[in-house]
């Protein structure tokens, strides 16, 4: 059975920095445990990351989104703490917004039973590239760690989960 962990945009800015919230810091060990288990077993492990240029403000989501982060080349533009570090020499995706193209092309050209998804923020990129995974692998398993995932909105968190739900991908760890 071939598995695949996906772990989004789990950066500086959206940790600590400029869209950062709290408890998304306490995700680091859970996820960073996450990536050792999959590298144990020997499943490959990928991550995205948001990636803005110096002209973000003036694009769409920047007009509805006015707060400048991940810009290439800032400290909150990195992956954030152990899980980061775990993530360095593995293979990553930059997207622009919120569901990767690139990861979609990777995802249809693997044969994956089954996807997990980790990282941040839930109501945003998570269920943007949960949807693209099931779209791009639509045999597959397709899971969201609850446990793994939060957003700076505790109710629309709660909300996502059952949306996910909904669309007939897995919610663990709820």
């Amino acid at each position: 059975m071939e598995r695949l962990l996906i772990v989004v945009d789990y950066q500086n800015d959206f940790v600590d920095g400029s869209l950062g919230f709290s408890g998304a810091e306490k995700l680091d060990s859970r996820i960073a445990d996450k990536i050792r288990e999959y590298q144990l077993s020997g499943s490959p492990v990928v991550y995205t990351k948001d990636t803005h240029e110096e002209n973000y403000l003036e694009t769409k989501e920047g007009r509805n989104l006015p707060v400048r982060h991940c810009v290439r080349g800032t400290k909150g533009h990195e992956l954030y703490g152990e899980a980061g570090r775990l993530l360095r020499d593995m293979r990553g995706f930059e997207k622009r917004t919120f569901g990767s193209e690139n990861l979609f092309r990777f995802l249809q050209k693997r044969p994956f039973d089954s996807i997990e998804l980790v990282g941040l923020v839930s109501n945003i990129c998570v269920i943007s590239n949960a949807i693209l995974a099931q779209v791009a692998c639509p045999e597959a398993i397709i899971s969201v760690d609850a446990a793994c995932t939060a957003s700076f909105d505790s109710d629309l968190n709660a909300k996502t989960l059952d949306i996910l739900e909904g669309l007939q991908i897995v919610v663990t760890n709820r």
